[in-house]
């Protein structure tokens, strides 16, 4: 995931009506814009201005079905940042706890020492 994409998924998550949008989409999968839109107290282009934010982030893809374009809730972009985030950071307080564990095994080994005498 670049940089780019990163930050789009990120400014796409930000605003809550985006948020209930990847809901609605998740427990309702195939929703038509206008079916979106009778969620929300906005007009129907607000809406697609939202769902094309979604779409150029990789969170919703459409399909066309007729005249109407159905729409799909897509969570990979989402565990993507998920898998970035807590790998990261999984590794380094692994670290610091397998530092911090040697530190109080070589602690207790003195200390065991110094009994022993």
């Amino acid at each position: 995931m670049t940089d780019a994409d990163l930050d789009a998924v990120l400014a796409a998550l930000a605003h809550p009506d985006r948020r209930t949008m990847l809901d609605l989409l998740q427990t309702t999968p195939g929703m038509n814009i206008a079916a979106l839109a009778g969620h929300f107290a906005m007009s129907g282009v607000g809406v697609l201005k939202h769902v094309g934010i979604l779409e150029r982030a990789g969170l919703i893809h459409s399909k066309r079905a007729g005249r109407e374009r159905k729409l799909y809730f897509n969570v990979v972009p989402i565990q993507l940042v998920h898998d970035h985030w807590t790998t990261k950071y999984a590794q380094f307080w692994a670290e610091r706890m397998t530092d911090l564990k040697e530190r109080i095994e070589i602690q207790a080994q003195r200390k065991g020492a110094r009994h022993v005498g």
